[in-house]
């Protein structure tokens, strides 16, 4: 397959969405990563489903993805300036 093919499948697979907020490097990035987790959230649910994974697979790929990404939030300092 040729690169043109692969990114048109690749844009077709992992369509990314445009950020609406309010426009930071860190929120932007956060938001990247936060689409990714859900996309690879919804295929190891559809491979659990599917049989193709038990329910103790899904949960420990399911755990580490909220890891990194709890870790990219706390990396990125978001939230940080928020008054508690």
């Amino acid at each position: 397959m040729d690169d043109y093919n692969q990114v048109n499948k690749n844009n077709f697979l992992y369509q990314p969405y445009r950020y609406l907020g309010e426009f930071t490097p860190q929120s932007l990035i956060f938001n990247a990563n936060l689409q990714e987790f859900s996309q690879r959230v919804s295929y190891i649910c559809n491979l659990q489903t599917g049989g193709k994974l038990s329910f103790e697979e899904s949960y420990e790929q399911i755990e580490s993805l909220w890891q990194q990404l709890t870790q990219s939030y706390k990396a990125l300092g978001i939230g940080e300036d928020i008054i508690e």
